[in-house]
């Protein structure tokens, strides 16, 4: 009898997480194709691109409200147990409220590992195939960026001429040891500039001291060059960060690549931190949800009990970011930012499951 309830209590709450995930994927999709319609009005592109570009960004943004979705879908499960008395079974199988939370929990932590195996790896090969496509459409540029053991790698486009960039190191404001290929638009090689230091921290790049080669000529200049572009030091940044498009291998090698170049590593290890302590971070979420719904009173609603688990939901979110802003910021370790919420949070669910148990 307790094999069938296992069974019954399980694929009850796999349906309503299933549901879920369905209808935030399709309003993700329907969020997001406006987006794409606006960035694509002014291109030639095929008139499905939008909505392949929809249908490619729209899993790593439901990857960002997975817990919400975990969280909704126990309240649900919940609700349709106790609207059918069927949280009854429970009781007359001698088996006490913990027996339910435990089952949720374990369905949960599986579901945040499969996430990890599974959806990750293939939300981010889309989300990269989606800036790929993205890049051929921007505007502000026709780009491609890359990094390696040979430095920082960026191709520009400004006003028919090419631009290729290499710059080996990237310290504060400035890149070290730049050297610009510049071309025409067919791709004829028109000067060479090597420099020591350029300042990228506006689009105008102040390159210091350039030596020029050009027709076979040295020229050394003593004066500033200025060279308008698209990008700055925050669009760098942000640009080498797209995490979300790379898989867990792929942040373990970049990492490693960030160590060689003297980058920092910071917004990596968070975002890999976070990604590997969904599990356990779903599972705690299933637990207050379900001490929530098991407290219902007679006097108060549904409804009202639901809205509280997505305001608490949206609170812990919120807790979550500004202990990622401290974590980037320095003023606690990185490892601490992601640890210390979660820790709390367990905590809090354990003084709840010793209540609940209770009734």
């Amino acid at each position: 009898m307790i094999k069938t309830l296992d069974r019954y209590f399980i694929s009850l709450f796999i349906k309503k997480l299933v549901l879920l995930t369905v209808i935030f994927f399709l309003l993700s999709f329907i969020l997001t194709i406006f987006e794409e319609i606006t960035f694509l009005s002014e291109t030639k592109s095929a008139f499905y691109l939008p909505f392949m570009l929809a249908i490619f960004n729209a899993p790593t943004t439901l990857l960002e409200i997975f817990p919400f979705v975990i969280l909704i879908a126990a309240q649900l499960f919940f609700i349709d147990l106790i609207k059918k008395r069927e949280n009854e079974l429970v009781k007359i199988n001698n088996l006490d409220n913990f027996y339910l939370i435990k089952i949720l929990a374990l369905c949960s932590f599986i579901f945040g590992l499969l996430i990890i195996i599974i959806y990750y790896p293939i939300s981010s090969k889309l989300k990269f195939i989606y800036f790929d496509i993205k890049n051929v459409y921007s505007e502000d540029g026709k780009y491609l960026k890359h990094f390696n053991d040979n430095g920082i790698w960026i191709k520009d486009e400004i006003k028919n001429e090419i631009y290729i960039i290499n710059g080996l190191t990237k310290k504060d404001n400035f890149l070290e040891d730049v050297f610009i290929s510049k071309f025409n638009d067919n791709f004829d090689l028109v000067e060479n500039i090597y420099t020591k230091k350029v300042d990228i921290s506006s689009n105008k790049w102040i390159v210091e001291n350039p030596t020029i080669f050009k027709n076979n000529l040295q020229v050394q200049s003593k004066n500033k060059l200025i060279l308008n572009t698209h990008f700055n030091i925050d669009k760098i940044n942000s640009t080498f960060r797209d995490l979300n498009s790379f898989n867990l291998f792929q942040l373990i090698d970049i990492k490693k690549e960030n160590m060689l170049l003297g980058y920092s590593s910071q917004e990596l290890d968070l975002h890999f931190l976070k990604m590997i302590s969904l599990p356990v971070n779903f599972s705690i979420l299933v637990i207050i949800s379900s001490i929530i719904m098991l407290n219902i009173r007679k006097d108060k609603s549904y409804i009202f009990h639901v809205l509280l688990g997505i305001s608490l939901s949206v609170i812990i979110y919120y807790i979550n970011n500004i202990f990622d802003v401290f974590g980037l910021t320095n003023k606690i370790p990185i490892y601490l930012s992601v640890f210390f919420p979660i820790v709390f949070l367990g905590i809090i669910s354990i003084i709840g499951l010793i209540r609940v148990n209770e009734k």
